[in-house]
């Protein structure tokens, strides 16, 4: 039974924009490595349900701000440091992918 953080529109997901369009690569490559596929195989034809934009806002926000933490102590602490940064600039970028292909959605569908 959906709740206000799994409800979805009943109709189907509208054409992505332009930017959505080269993010769905991106966010589909994201939400397969989170362990998270669509059940339709890409977020394309599958809405992105409210729940997931949230949590993609918060954890983007907190993965870009520890990378910039991790990239800055980089020079000091050598490489575990830059691998740190690295991977979490990566989870920032996926997870900010994923956001616009769920923003586009909405503002589509309204």
């Amino acid at each position: 039974m959906p709740n206000r953080f799994t409800a979805i529109p009943a109709r189907p997901v509208p054409p992505p924009g332009w930017l959505a369009a080269a993010a769905l690569p991106l966010a589909d490559g994201f939400m397969r490595v989170m362990l998270s596929r669509p059940a339709g195989g890409s977020l394309r034809t599958t809405w992105v349900t409210p729940a997931t934009a949230w949590l993609v806002l918060a954890t983007c926000g907190v993965a870009a701000a520890l990378a910039a933490v991790l990239a800055a102590r980089a020079v000091s602490t050598g490489a575990p440091a830059v691998i740190g940064a690295t991977l979490c600039a990566a989870y920032a970028v996926g997870a900010a992918a994923v956001l616009v292909v769920a923003l586009d959605q909405r503002r589509r569908s309204a």
